[in-house]
């Protein structure tokens, strides 16, 4: 049964029962709910907001005492979600117009026939679950957005790291997160963040060879109207943005001198002065640098100044790289390929357990951000199915390990032959699924797959696949 119910108001008694009757018909889950006034229907919302709210309203437009647009605005007010369709007898543009600037999601006119009223209060309630649903998932992630439970590592360097994070998190110490690149370094500094005092202030991240050096001053300490050319207004930077929160400074290494200078200042005073201001401002933000370079090299031939470095260095961790973690390689798939089914609009996916342990097996040198970025490119040619390894040979056909059906694991195999094995297997995976649904109809599979009927019995001929077991299932 519906969780909401769907309330009709007019003050013509037999067009209401006919309206209820009809509606009651069509909706056999849904409570329908009935009223003769627009008073009437206010003290009814009211009484149901406790039990099971008013989702849809069906209202005449022309009442005694309180009118369908007086009713309209009342109700919004109590259910701002609410979906509303307003009848009346009086087909004119400017009635049709005001009830729709005022809120109404539709407008149909009497006499009203059968036809009409159920499919617009279909889409009346359709409307109405479609958006109570969004809101409910809009709510759930925001609280799993605010949660403080860590991600369930299964690696122990990965669990031994969680705890130094929560350890660094409680104090007001500079970071230094070192680590290669894609390795997950500005995720750990969002940890610290999260877990920390400062979770509810601002937490902002700046890349700093991202921009020239020109301008990196001013993104970092901000400016004054008339500082240099096009600084046509004051502007804060992102230390005075983070204030009570936290600043991730990402690559760190490749700052130079003269800014290092004047973070070095900063760290030293707690104390922002703007560029071509006189005025120095204090803030309270904390440092956290990452960097996937080796800064001990760097102050040995001069471009990291050795003072720096030590401010920054109060608390130091490495982030180690996926190969070091392949437990987690499970995990991390299956949290990209459900962010990724996201971004795409795709329902969520499965993937093969074999598919699923060839990738715990790769080196990715590239880490997370590679990982990421492969999962991403599985789903692009998934066609919304599961991943598994046909698609995976499809997508990189000559990644070593991996071999098919029957194929010794250590076999030397050339690019061409990879990728025609990969196209088989694709092949025959695609057309056992798509025979499966058609019962063996070639005819039906060519209709639905898009290709031509002969290029199917060829490629159903090339792969010796026998027909006679689909048309049997």
């Amino acid at each position: 049964m519906d969780e909401f119910s769907i309330l009709v108001v007019d003050d013509d008694p037999d067009f209401l029962r006919g309206v209820i009757r009809q509606l009651k018909k069509a909706f056999e889950t849904t409570d329908i709910l009935g009223a003769g006034s627009g008073e009437e229907a206010l003290a009814l919302m009211k009484e149901k907001a406790r039990e099971k709210e008013v989702g849809v309203l069906l209202s005449d437009l022309r009442m005694p005492g309180l009118s369908g647009h007086d009713l309209l605005e009342e109700a919004l007010a109590l259910n701002p979600g609410l979906c509303a369709v307003m009848i009346t007898g009086y087909a004119t543009v400017e009635a049709a117009v005001q009830a729709l600037k005022a809120g109404a999601w539709d407008f149909i006119t009497k006499p009203v026939e059968k036809q009409t009223l159920i499919h617009t209060v279909e889409k009346a309630v359709q409307h109405y679950g479609l958006a109570r649903e969004n809101k409910r998932l809009q709510a759930l992630v925001a609280a799993m957005g605010k949660t403080d439970r860590a991600p369930q590592w299964q690696s122990p360097v990965m669990k031994h790291l969680q705890e130094r994070l929560a350890a660094m998190a409680v104090t007001d110490y500079t970071v230094l997160i070192t680590g290669e690149s894609g390795a997950g370094k500005e995720f750990a500094a969002r940890e610290i963040h999260r877990l920390s005092p400062r979770k509810d202030a601002a937490c902002h991240a700046l890349n700093c060879p991202a921009i020239p050096d020109q301008l990196l001053e001013s993104e970092l300490f901000g400016h004054v109207k008339g500082a240099f050319t096009g600084a046509e207004r004051n502007r804060d930077g992102f230390f005075l943005a983070a204030d009570k929160g936290t600043l991730i400074l990402d690559e760190i290494g490749d700052i130079s001198l003269p800014i290092q200078a004047k973070l070095l200042k900063f760290l030293q005073d707690k104390e922002v002065k703007p560029v071509g201001s006189s005025v120095s401002k204090p803030t309270d933000v904390r440092i956290i640098a990452l960097t996937n370079q080796n800064l001990e090299e760097k102050i040995k031939d001069g471009s990291f100044r050795q003072d720096l470095y030590y401010r920054l260095n109060v608390l130091s961790v490495t982030m180690p790289p996926l190969r070091e973690r392949s437990e987690d390689i499970p995990l991390l798939v299956r949290r990209f390929l459900d962010r990724t089914c996201g971004e795409m609009n795709l329902a969520p996916m499965e993937i093969h357990p074999a598919a699923m342990a060839h990738l715990a097996r790769q080196p990715w040198p590239g880490n997370v951000r590679e990982l990421l970025n492969y999962v991403r490119r599985l789903a692009v040619f998934s066609n919304g199915r599961a991943i598994n390894p046909a698609l995976i040979r499809v997508v990189d056909g000559d990644m070593a390990g991996f071999p098919a059906a029957g194929e010794p694991s250590d076999r030397p195999v050339s690019y061409k032959a990879a990728k025609k094995e990969a196209m088989d297997l694709f092949c025959r995976d695609y057309l056992s699924r798509m025979f499966t649904r058609t019962r063996g109809n070639i005819s039906e599979a060519s209709r639905l797959s898009g290709l031509e009927r002969a290029s199917i019995q060829k490629i159903v001929k090339r792969l010796g696949m026998d027909m006679a077991q689909f048309r049997k299932s």
